[in-house]
């Protein structure tokens, strides 16, 4: 500050009016100061913020799942990665809680608000019927959805929340077109918890291609995520009359257990079973034989949201904001169909 006001001829007081936007003084000096900032370099500092009482530093993340589903998933490992690289460039804290289910993740919210924990919330898994938005347009709380709302939720109904979507329907229209391509009539999509937005999109978009393509035996059947369901969904379908040729996982985890439960019932992988995972990881590369999958950058997903969030912070309007489709990396674990 002294530097500023040295350089732009007014007082140190002056320059924490203009950039404080407070009033006290001119429009010409609080440009002029503004301008010296940016020529020096100045952002706004975090920390001094939050010695000041001006805010926390801190912004939340809440996951509302079962634990144990949390400590095999990819997904959330990079997404953290990608969102820390940038609040650590912005010298923000993250705090970070596992709750059980959503009105549990609400608490949290109010008890934050309450306490001033934090700044502003990245909300990750958006439901079907959520109420998180409207809870945190009541408090006041900035936040950025990872995902999609359902509908045309977004900025025109919550002023003070950015969305960062990802094109479910796309994705799998990308999948099921490929595996039609292949020759594949008979499909399992094994989902995961049917209570999230993006899986009741991925469930229509299957319905929605099955209908373009003439697809009469094309499903889609729910779990929690877990290897463990996801190996006895496989098993199960498996066993039916008329198995299906190909298999999709809504995870890599799943992927590759579905893969193992096909081997092991005397099947082989894909001349009997196609299998595409939906997130790439280094796991698809681990197991035999390699697994198809749809790869996207989560870091980078991760980034532009915490991103985003800043936005909000320095005063940005909300937005939403649209990630590529990924695509579909084809490696060992996917071939023409045989009947």
């Amino acid at each position: 500050m002294k530097d500023i006001a040295q350089r732009a001829g007014v007082s140190e007081s002056a320059v924490s009016f203009a950039l404080n936007d407070r009033p006290g003084v001119s429009e010409v000096t609080r440009d002029r100061v503004r301008r010296v900032a940016e020529q020096l370099g100045w952002r706004p500092s975090t920390a001094a913020r939050a010695l000041s009482g001006e805010g926390s530093a801190t912004v939340g993340l809440v996951l509302a799942r079962p634990a144990a589903t949390l400590g095999v998933d990819s997904f959330f490992l990079q997404l953290i990665s990608g969102i820390q690289e940038i609040l650590s460039e912005r010298q923000l804290g993250l705090l970070f809680q596992v709750v059980e289910d959503v009105p549990a993740e609400c608490a949290v919210y109010r008890r934050w608000w309450a306490e001033n924990r934090v700044d502003g919330v990245l909300v990750v898994d958006p439901r079907t019927a959520d109420p998180r938005p409207v809870l945190l347009d009541e408090l006041g709380l900035p936040a950025v959805v990872i995902g999609a709302l359902p509908g045309d939720d977004g900025p025109a109904t919550h002023p003070g929340l950015s969305q960062v979507r990802a094109d479910d329907a796309g994705a799998m229209a990308a999948i099921v077109g490929r595996l039609h391509g292949l020759g594949h009539r008979r499909i399992a999509h094994i989902a995961g918890l049917p209570s999230l937005a993006h899986t009741e999109r991925r469930i229509r978009s299957l319905r929605i291609e099955a209908e373009r393509y003439g697809l009469a035996e094309v499903r889609s059947l729910p779990t929690d995520y877990s290897d463990t369901q996801g190996a006895e969904v496989t098993r199960r379908v498996l066993a039916e009359p008329r198995p299906p040729t190909a298999l999709i996982y809504d995870n890599d985890v799943m992927a590759a257990a579905g893969a193992a439960v096909t081997t092991g019932l005397g099947l082989t992988v894909p001349d009997d079973v196609s299998i595409v995972s939906w997130e790439d990881s280094a796991l698809c590369g681990l197991v035999h034989p390699w697994l198809t999958a749809l790869s996207r950058d989560t870091v980078s997903f991760g980034r532009i949201a915490a991103g985003e969030l800043a936005a909000l912070l320095d005063g940005g309007a909300a937005r939403t904001v649209h990630v590529p489709l990924p695509s579909l990396i084809e490696r060992q674990s996917t071939a023409a169909a045989r009947d």
